[in-house]
């Protein structure tokens, strides 16, 4: 969790890379920039208001031999060492930047690097560094008074209300390669601004693990539980499953499986799909973790608790009370009709 709200900006340098495959040239400031007292709020948000939007999925500077031998995480640590040295330093990260700007696709663009102070993340305050990029330019018109008529002049500037790429890498679990955070609005190359600029990997803590384990749940029981069972018995699952990590601190794999697998033959089942598709989830030894509990709050806003029938009828089950539906709905089949049915057993009508 992490929060702006008393962020100042310390120092912010502002270059120019263009693309290097259309021989376009690097313009670095010689001097830092200081911005009005008029400016710094609309920096502040132009800067900090998609972090603030965004889910907070965190990544980590990466290396496959050492994070000794990784640019990105050399400058950070230089910069938090020296913060007086932060243009310096900024101009080493446009550089980088300007390195990896060599796909046609790629746009030239404004570089904004600031030091950044008085951020709090995971409750903890700390210092960042601010990495943005302004690419796309928007038309906007301006009046100038010519005698006694007015004149409109079309010029061309940035869309305050939308940053194309930006990153804040916060002075904190630094043995780990840092956490950052990252958005990236235009993605003609996904790989640019991530995997080369960057050069990052998920950070796997306990918001990782939990909200990767919980997705692998979810495909397992949309892909076992639901061809075995019924959709009834789907959402059931999921509803034991979410409240499971609801009410527990840590995540203990065993534990998780007796109290969620009603049907015992299904447990050979869940380790099978495991060994097949933890690779995709990156959960292939993970048998135990903390549980993060907003990872847990935003999987249940996004895991379908609905029942759709095919005679336009929909059941709607309660995730909070799982008991109700396990007691009073019922499935059967009906001989005259051909048809399934649920019987739902109820005391009365609840107002809406």
């Amino acid at each position: 969790m992490i929060n702006l709200f008393n962020t100042q900006i310390e120092t912010l340098s502002i270059h120019r890379v263009g693309n290097k495959s259309r021989s376009e040239a690097i313009f670095l400031s010689e001097q830092p920039y200081k911005p009005s007292d008029e400016i710094v709020p609309l920096l502040k948000e132009y800067f900090f208001k998609p972090f603030r939007d965004k889910e907070e999925n965190y990544f980590q500077f990466a290396h496959d031999v050492h994070l000794d031998y990784h640019d990105m995480y050399n400058y950070a640590t230089e910069m938090f060492a020296n913060p007086n040295m932060a243009h310096e330093i900024s101009k080493k990260i446009t550089k980088h930047l300007f390195e990896q700007s060599n796909h046609p696709h790629i746009k030239n663009g404004e570089v904004y690097v600031a030091y950044l102070t008085n951020l709090n993340i995971d409750n903890n305050p700390v210092d960042a560094i601010g990495i943005f990029k302004s690419e796309i330019k928007t038309d906007f018109l301006q009046f100038n008074e010519d005698g006694s008529n007015l004149e409109m002049i079309l010029q061309q500037g940035i869309n305050l209300n939308k940053l194309d790429k930006g990153c804040l890498i916060f002075n904190y679990k630094k043995e780990d390669g840092y956490k950052i955070l990252t958005v990236d609005h235009n993605r003609y190359d996904a790989r640019y601004w991530l995997e080369h600029f960057l050069s990052v990997d998920a950070f796997q803590d306990e918001n990782f693990m939990t909200k990767k384990y919980m997705k692998f749940v979810q495909d397992f029981a949309k892909d076992v539980v639901l061809p075995a069972e019924d959709k009834k018995e789907e959402v059931m699952f999921m509803n034991r499953a979410v409240n499971h990590f609801a009410k527990n601190d840590m995540f203990e794999e065993t534990a998780f499986l007796n109290e969620v697998i009603d049907n015992p033959d299904l447990i050979p089942e869940f380790k099978n799909y495991k060994v097949e598709k933890a690779p995709k989830y990156s959960i292939e030894d993970v048998t135990s973790f903390p549980i993060a509990n907003a990872a847990v709050t935003d999987a249940r806003k996004k895991i379908k608790n609905v029942i759709n029938l095919d005679t336009n009828i929909q059941i709607k089950m309660d995730f909070i009370n799982a008991e109700s539906a396990e007691k009073f709905v019922e499935k059967g089949w009906d001989e005259e009709k051909q048809m399934y049915y649920y019987l739902v057993y109820f005391n009365k009508e609840q107002k809406s």
